[in-house]
């Protein structure tokens, strides 16, 4: 059932008519029973908050309103909508990272206080790392824990070959950032933000970045805007100072490794008793994303051989193979 501090949340957000802040309990609420087992209660209350998502407007700083309908007409050719019930605490993160997202949520919430102090939260953020470090996951956690969509541009559908078409879609992103409180994330950054007059650049792209330059300079609304790249260096440099905070997302050192593997195991069928020190040895240099499905595989190797139990043998099988997967040296 709902912790006392939730119960408290819960009441204060809805006296106060923080609907975003309300939706965002509830969802932990249900996230926590789904872990204690309690999935049909869970599904229950999920669906009951979706619903009336669906049904209810929710106010913005300012006396506007939102809807939380997915994008429509053009914009859904250039955007995704995901409603994640993704939350920080889902993650495995170093306590930096992990302060400095706290303290971005904090700002979100007191996004109206701060604005009247002539403040600006932060609102533009660019994710570095590499591959299944955890950048995306934090954009579904921030959007999650606001309460509000993740809105994902399509890159497939921004970039064309006619001059100019780009550069008019991806105004009419920006026009959805200032109407409509979401996060939206530009994931693969770096195939817009590629640095200007390196070799491989076209003037189509240097033109888009150029406008993308201009907007994210302007966004005065409520939403976060969320870029993510796996290769930082590549960046143009005037970039770097347009976002209000850098984050870099590093490969898990030996805790984190054993964290990830302690809590994928935890909610395994089959009993695992492993040497843990062994195998955060065994996974340096790989991904959380890369330890976590080798978790998946040993787990998986157990259930179709019809065992009940792990062993360190059978992660350090699942991890050696992983790494197969990983460019030459990791």
């Amino acid at each position: 059932m709902a912790t006392a501090e939730q119960i408290k949340a819960l009441v204060k957000s809805h006296t106060e008519g923080d609907d975003a802040r309300f939706y965002s309990v509830a969802m932990q609420v249900a996230a926590a029973e789904a872990k204690q087992g309690h999935t049909d209660f869970a599904t229950e209350l999920r669906l009951l908050i979706d619903k009336a998502r669906e049904k209810q407007a929710l106010p913005l700083p300012g006396g506007t309103t939102i809807t939380m309908a997915a994008p429509r007409g053009e914009l859904a050719e250039l955007l995704a909508a995901f409603y994640p019930e993704t939350r920080l605490s889902d993650m495995i993160l170093t306590p930096e990272l992990s302060v400095r997202l706290q303290r971005i949520l904090d700002e979100q919430r007191q996004i109206a206080m701060l604005k009247g102090h002539d403040l600006h939260p932060r609102q533009r953020l660019l994710l570095m790392g590499a591959p299944g470090c955890g950048k995306t996951m934090t954009a579904s956690a921030l959007a999650g824990e606001m309460g509000v969509p993740l809105l994902v541009v399509r890159l497939d559908g921004l970039i064309t070959k006619f001059m100019g078409e780009t550069t008019a879609k991806l105004r009419l992103i920006f026009d959805a950032v200032e109407r409509t409180r979401a996060v939206y994330l530009f994931d693969e950054f770096d195939s817009i933000g590629t640095e200007r007059g390196s070799g491989s650049d076209v003037g189509e792209i240097r033109r888009v970045l150029n406008s993308f330059l201009t907007f994210i300079e302007r966004h005065t609304g409520t939403s976060l805007v969320i870029a993510a790249t796996n290769h930082a260096h590549s960046l143009d440099a005037a970039l770097f100072r347009r976002f209000d905070d850098l984050l870099e997302f590093p490969l898990p050192d030996q805790a984190l490794i054993r964290q990830t593997i302690e809590r994928r195991l935890a909610s395994a069928p089959a009993k695992a008793k492993v040497d843990l020190t062994k195998l955060s040895v065994a996974a340096r240099g790989m991904s959380f994303a890369e330890i976590v499905k080798a978790c998946d595989e040993a787990i998986k190797g157990a259930l179709l051989m019809d065992r009940n139990h792990l062993g360190t043998a059978d992660l350090l099988a699942a991890i050696r193979e992983r790494r197969m997967f990983l460019p030459r040296g990791k």
